[in-house]
Formats: C-alpha cells, structure tokens, sequence
C-alpha cells in the first residue's frame, strides 16, 4: 500500500495538471477571443496546437520512458509545462500564445503515459486496469476544476494569473515526480535502434490497428469536444450562458471521474463473474456512441445526456491495459504511447476541424444550429466507423 501510494500521488498530481490544462481553454474562450478577436478557427488552432505538439511527442516519448524511466521523463517535462505557462501567462498575440500552448502540450505529454509505464513495471498485468483508472480519477478532478471552480477564479484573478499559478505547482509536482521509487532493472538497455525496431514492430502489429481507430476516434472525440467544443455547443445549440454551460461541464466531469471509479472497483468483480474488461469497454462505447447519436438528433434532455457521456467515456480507457497486456511489460511505454499518439492526433483534427467546419458553414449563410449540427454529425458517423471497425477486427482475431 506505501508503494502504490508513492506511485500513484505524485503521478496522479501530473495528470490533474495535465487535464486540467488540456480543458482551461474551453473556459476562458470568451476572453481569448474578445482579447485577440479569434474567429472559431483560429480559437479551434489555438486550443488544439496542444494536441499536436503532445501528440507529435508521443512515439519519441515511449522510447525515452523505456529507456530512461517514468520519474526522469515526467519530471523533465514538468518543468517544460511550468515554462510554457509562464509564457502563456505574458502572451500578448495568437502566435506567442499558441507557441506557449504548444509548449504547454509538449511539456505534459508524458503525465498519463510516465503513469502508466511506472504502473506496468511494478504490478502484474491483472492489476493495471484498476490502477489505470485510479490515475484516471486524478485527471477527471483536474478537468473538474477546469469548469465552474475555473470560471469562478478566472473572474477572481484573471486568466493571467491563473496561469502562473498554475506554473509554480507544476514545478512542485515535478520535485514530487523525481523522488518517486524507480523499479531496479526495469529501465531499457537496448540501443535506440534496436527500441526504434521495437516500436516500427508494434506500429505494424495487426493488434494495435485492432484498438486505435477505435480509441482514437472515441476517447479523441470526446477529449476534443470536451476540451473546446461542448461549452461552444451547449451555448449556441441550447442557449446556455457560459457559466451554466460550465456547470453542465462540471457535471459532465464529475460522471467521467464516477465512471473511472467505477471501472477502477468494476473490472476484477466482472471478471470474476465472467464479464472481460474487453466486454466491459465494448458495452460502454456502444452506449456511447448512442448517446452521441441522441445529442446529435436532439433526443432527449442534452445536458443529461452530455452527463451520461462523461460516465461512460471513461470505461473507453480499459483500451491502453488492454493492449499493454498483449506486450512485454519493456515495451509498455511505447505501446501506451503509440496508441495515445492516435488519439491525441485524432483529437487535434477534431478542435481544428470543427471550428473551420462552423467558420465555412457560418459564411455560406447557415446558423450555428445548424453549423454544430454538421460538425457533430460528422463526428459522430466517423466514431461509428472506428467501432465497427472494432467490433470486425476482434471478431475476426478469435476466429
């Protein structure tokens, strides 16, 4: 129990950080765009150029998390997020602050994945979809404080000054991350080549093409909405304020962290009763998608079923332990971070996509409305592509 809480606390702090940056745009929006007269497009580039630089780092990140361990990675680049807030904190145009989002996004690229890795060393395989999901709950609480407790400090303090605030814990979790126990042995000796094969490997094992387009295209879609998009929505489809389109976030959030606790206390007594985690993750994302199929449509009451979303998205996470499990525990960091690379790629195209969707059908002569409707449905068409792309695959893998 001293072991898991020596992990998990400084590990689980990142994440919080991490979530809690990847959202913050969504809620200071309408000051980012009164201050430097964004149109959607340019607000969709500056939110989502953390996606890219974040993602862009992924497959070099699981190298490096292999070879060099979680605690140095992570702490490194703790550091390279508390200079990008400080950055973003003095920025007085688009391109100085997208500079300093992107720094943002480089520097917490490792949190969820340095977690994860530093899980895999030390406990078996049947453990780490728990413990997977306890990680997660720190960054669902990290996204919670990035909706109404945000927008209430945001008109306190100014978004200026949340962000060096912001900059000064990060550089005391990275202190936390460095001093975490490092497993003896559990750090690569392979050369770069040999972990370059490694990864070319897994990047064409019929396996990970088996999970990534449907975690790419779900929990991507939902990180992109969630992190820009859904508070835009809720403003301009139903007509909320933003502070209510923040609490009904909030209330989003706090249904994504119940789902990772319930996946966190779920997974082994399913198991036993002859529920897979893989069955679990599948039933989830069926509802989910029907879910984003009611919200598109505008069945039912949106703001229950955006609350219903956040709940299960979060089973959608099962997928990294998944694969992890089907590897050596030497390759976990770059098989962890290969399939987070799909995601976060997939969830850059979306921010971007979405906005130059609505700036295009804005100029041909159509609502906002009718612009999100759109948007949506081309989300929601093409996660229903990924996972009958899953369910095909897996089908055929037990044949």
């Amino acid at each position: 129990m001293q072991l898991t809480i020596r992990l998990l606390v400084p590990f689980a702090a990142g994440y919080f950080l991490s979530f809690l940056l990847r959202n913050i745009n969504a809620i200071i929006a309408p000051e980012l765009s009164a201050t430097l007269n964004l149109s959607s497009a340019d607000l969709g580039f500056l939110t989502s150029v953390y996606f890219l630089t974040f993602a862009s780092f992924q497959l070099p990140l699981g190298i490096l998390l292999d070879r060099y361990g979680s605690r140095r990675v992570e702490a490194i680049l703790l550091i390279v997020t508390a200079v990008g807030c400080i950055g973003f904190a003095i920025g007085s145009n688009l391109l100085e602050l997208g500079f300093a989002r992107a720094i943002i996004g480089l520097g917490v690229s490792a949190c969820l994945m340095a977690s994860f890795k530093a899980l895999a060393v030390w406990y078996p395989a049947d453990r780490l979809p728990s413990l997977n999901a306890a990680v997660m709950v720190a960054g669902g609480l990290g996204a919670l404080t990035a909706t109404t407790p945000l927008a209430w400090a945001v008109d306190v303090l100014g978004w200026r000054h949340i962000f060096f605030a912001l900059a000064v814990v990060t550089g005391l979790v990275a202190v936390a991350v460095f001093t975490t126990p490092e497993k003896i042995g559990a750090r690569s000796t392979e050369s770069f080549r040999s972990q370059l094969q490694a990864l070319v490997q897994i990047l064409q094992s019929r396996i990970f093409w088996v999970y990534a387009p449907l975690t790419a295209t779900g929990l991507g879609g939902f990180v992109a909405l969630q992190g820009l998009w859904a508070v835009p929505w809720l403003m301009d489809v139903t007509g909320e304020s933003r502070d209510s389109a923040a609490f009904h976030m909030m209330l989003t959030t706090i249904a994504m962290v119940v789902g990772w606790l319930g996946t966190a206390v779920l997974v082994d007594p399913l198991r036993r009763i002859g529920i897979s985690p893989g069955s679990f993750m599948t039933i989830s994302n069926l509802i989910g998608l029907a879910l984003m199929f009611c919200l598109w449509w505008g069945l039912g009451d949106s703001k229950l079923i955006w609350f219903l979303r956040g709940l299960f998205y979060a089973v959608g996470n099962i997928a990294f332990a998944e694969l992890t499990a089907r590897f050596v525990p030497a390759l976990a960091g770059r098989v962890n971070t290969a399939l987070n690379f799909c995601t976060f790629i997939w969830a850059f195209g979306v921010q971007v996509g979405y906005g130059a969707l609505l700036d295009v059908l804005a100029k041909s002569g159509s609502t906002l409305p009718q612009a999100h409707g759109v948007a949506f449905g081309v989300l929601v068409g093409i996660q229903a592509l990924g996972l009958l792309w899953y369910l095909l695959t897996v089908h055929a893998l037990k044949r």
